[in-house]
């Protein structure tokens, strides 16, 4: 049975925010948003675990603090490090994608250009991540 998320968004793009809204807009399930637009403001967020996310779900790159930063602090924290972390970016670099992998998340995929291919991988991460026993915190 899936359940409803509480979804960690850290995107810098407007564009791209109110892209994912709509997406979720549209589910029959009703998820929550929290948005922060770079990585230094979703540590705001996460500092003092009054907001703990099933997911998180950034972008590679991002002004104050990039992904790759932002993931370092995330999974140094003993309570916050356990929150699947999935990389939305353009990137296809291939030293990004081991880097990412090696810090420990938990997907990264390629925004696709056709919106509605966007859709489709949008709507397939959220049923994947709405039926995954997840760890409390």
């Amino acid at each position: 049975m899936s359940k409803p998320l509480k979804i960690l968004l850290i995107e810098d793009d407007a564009i791209e925010i109110m892209k994912f809204n709509r997406v979720l807009a549209n589910f029959e399930q009703v998820h929550k948003i929290i948005e922060a637009n770079n990585g230094e403001e979703a540590l705001t967020i996460l500092k003092d675990k009054v907001i703990i996310p099933d997911i998180i779900v950034l972008d590679l790159n991002m002004p104050k603090i990039n992904g790759i930063e932002f993931l370092g602090i995330l999974k140094a924290d003993d309570v916050l490090k356990y929150i699947p972390a999935i990389v939305l970016t353009t990137s296809n670099n291939h030293k990004d994608v081991l880097e990412f992998y090696r810090i420990g998340i938990a997907g990264y995929m390629l925004k696709p250009l056709k919106y509605e291919e966007y859709v489709d991988k949008i709507k397939k991460m959220i049923e994947y991540w709405s039926i995954n026993e997840l760890i409390s915190q």
